[in-house]
């Protein structure tokens, strides 16, 4: 037990880290290559800090327990909309683009929605998979072409700034150390915290919906509060944005063409919140388009409202 404590400490710790170190470097290849931050942090940031819930959901997809599989991401994007973008908010209001508001939410709500209906029969097809997938090829290239468009806005506030820029190189090697310390560390986490849970006698469908998907967000938390933090609202939301894009079309898709999943414990409460909890971001990114703190504060509660209602209603 107090190994498994430690590797708690010792995951989160190397995410707090690896986070700083990945949001330094992920700004500067902003920068460098004139692009918003919202399109790093729906692209590469997104999809780095979703390599836990990638390796997690295709190693139990492949081992037959496909429950866990579509609850790690089920979880998962409920704790990015509701917890991330709160406890973010919180740290610092954040300031959302329109573009943000007009396409990169909805596109997640459509996406979610979409992962809702195709749950119904109780099971996600190679069919259903492939649809996910063009779906997120469509996401990624509407995502990149508009880049080009507001990468002058963005030239204009690096030109405002007056700091030294990093070199290429080395914000190349702050992501990939990043990333690295990232998934190390959430590794550790899940591992440590099942354990611990285990121990205690939480059953293993509550520690897919919960534990495991809370500990393999944790890139996307430790990511978006330290970008937050540092006045980068762009990486912040974009990063919890995009992995909920990524989590469902590309994630899914994959998994789901490689081996079709049967859903037995995945209940409508879960599916019908992870809606929920994209609505909820929009509505609020419709006010001035800025998340305050005290829209980061109801999202939080709600977030803890789910967690107490499912321990409680399963």
């Amino acid at each position: 037990m107090l190994l498994n404590i430690l590797f708690v400490v010792i995951g989160i710790a190397l995410v707090l880290w690896g986070a700083d170190r990945l949001t330094d470097g992920a700004v500067a290849v902003a920068e460098k290559m004139k692009m918003p931050q919202i399109v790093i942090g729906l692209t590469v940031v997104a999809m780095g800090t979703s390599m836990p819930e990638f390796s997690v959901s295709l190693i139990s997809a492949l081992k037959g327990t496909t429950d866990l599989a579509v609850g790690n991401i089920v979880g998962s994007n409920i704790f990015n909309a509701l917890l991330i973008v709160g406890v973010s908010a919180l740290v610092a209001p954040m300031i959302i683009q329109e573009t943000t508001v007009r396409k990169d939410i909805p596109f997640a709500l459509v996406s979610s929605t979409l992962l809702l209906i195709m749950c119904l029969d109780g099971n996600i097809s190679r069919l259903d998979a492939g649809v996910l997938f063009v779906m997120f090829l469509i996401f990624m290239y509407m995502t990149l072409k508009g880049a080009k468009k507001q990468g002058a806005e963005q030239e204009a506030a690096v030109e405002t700034r007056g700091k030294k820029e990093m070199a290429m190189w080395l914000s190349v090697v702050w992501i990939l150390v990043g990333l690295i310390c990232l998934i190390g560390g959430s590794n550790l986490f899940v591992e440590g915290a099942t354990a611990v849970a285990t121990n205690l006698g939480v059953s293993e469908a509550v520690i897919g919906l919960t534990i495991v998907a809370g500990g393999t967000s944790l890139p996307e938390l430790a990511t978006s509060v330290v970008s937050a933090r540092k006045g980068n609202s762009g990486i912040a939301i974009g990063n919890a944005l995009g992995s909920n894009v990524f989590n469902i079309l590309a994630i899914l898709g994959v998994t789901g063409m490689i081996t079709p999943m049967t859903l037995e414990g995945i209940s409508s409460f879960d599916l019908s919140m992870l809606v929920i909890s994209i609505i909820l971001v929009w509505l609020f990114s419709f006010t001035k388009y800025k998340i305050e703190r005290w829209e980061g504060a109801v999202l939080t509660a709600v977030f803890v409202g789910y967690i107490y209602s499912y321990y409680n209603l399963f």
